[in-house]
């Protein structure tokens, strides 16, 4: 059988099954032009797979990803007589990161600085605009989202009147309320009345955000944006063993910096971390307990809470 024919049904089938599966099909179609899906499944060779994990860039969590799609397919593909034999080599000895990478959080100055830098990214575009792209990010930062949950709020989802975002089919395929403040609240209306005067090919089920023709945002046309507001704000890899600044790394500064608020207010963080959990649709807690030693200034101010603590003079039993 043909390998794209048999990428495909796959894909269908795990479809079929409630399953999502967006990102496994877009790195099984990698695949597919990695390898040329014309050829039959059996002509995949063990070479052809590790030159496709291996990637041109330093090991990260990314092979693993891949790793993961092709191993899925190759149990189908074996299941439906495609082939008798994976060409995945075994996964024991597939090579491990020794740490994991800590992600970047913007600070302050840099989310003004990206803000700031906004209209200068976007003169003469074409697809997605200056204010767009501003309640975008306004979305990841202001209310956490990831951004595939931004990306695909409709009009319906956008509750103005009461505040409230409805986040449908997530990340773990749960629905969750997410309010916003005044502030992201006026700041989304302002965008919804720009909104009102682009075409609505499905109604109020439209998305929320839109190119200049109504159409929904394209991933990569979006991620090619955000690279080019990163080089106008001039920030760039940090070089301090951290990943590179991206659009998810909003959402990590959103966390952090609403943590390190909480302490500054001298507020029950552990406590109040359940809150956060839910605010960020977290499945576990451990997922959102990752952020408090995310950067120095949370540790700072943790050793100051646990030090008091240690005085007798903040004991919340």
């Amino acid at each position: 059988m043909m390998l794209r024919d048999a990428v495909n049904d796959y894909i269908a089938w795990r479809r079929a099954h409630g399953a999502k599966f967006d990102s496994g099909a877009r790195l099984l179609y990698l695949f597919l032009e990695h390898v040329d899906g014309t050829i039959g499944c059996d002509t995949v060779v063990q070479a052809d797979v590790l030159d496709f994990l291996a990637g041109r860039g330093p090991l990260t969590r990314y092979r693993a990803n891949k790793y993961g799609a092709l191993a899925g397919f190759y149990r189908y593909a074996i299941s439906r007589g495609h082939l008798t034999r994976s060409p995945l080599p075994a996964r024991n000895s597939e090579p491990r990161r020794s740490r994991s990478v800590p992600p970047y959080v913007y600070s302050r100055n840099e989310l003004q600085r990206l803000f700031d830098a906004i209209g200068i990214s976007r003169q003469g575009s074409h697809q997605i605009d200056a204010d767009t792209l501003r309640t975008l990010l306004l979305l990841l930062y202001g209310a956490g989202l990831r951004f595939g949950e931004a990306r695909h709020l409709t009009l319906d989802d956008v509750d103005l009147p009461d505040a409230l975002l409805t986040i449908r089919n997530t990340k773990f395929y749960k629905t969750r309320l997410v309010p916003v403040c005044p502030k992201l609240a006026d700041a989304l209306g302002a965008y919804a009345a720009k909104r009102a005067e682009r075409p609505f090919p499905r109604g109020t089920a439209s998305t929320f955000l839109a190119d200049r023709d109504g159409t929904p945002l394209a991933e990569r046309t979006t991620r090619t944006a955000f690279a080019k507001l990163l080089k106008v704000a001039g920030i760039g890899p940090p070089g301090d063993g951290r990943r590179a600044p991206c659009l998810h790394s909003l959402r990590h500064a959103a966390a952090v910096h609403r943590l390190e608020s909480w302490y500054r207010q001298g507020a029950d963080v552990q406590r109040l971390l359940p809150a956060l959990s839910v605010w960020l649709g977290h499945t576990k807690l451990d997922g959102t307990r990752a952020y408090l030693s995310m950067t120095p200034e949370l540790l700072q101010q943790a050793s100051v809470r646990f030090n008091a603590y240690v005085n007798g003079g903040d004991n919340h039993e």
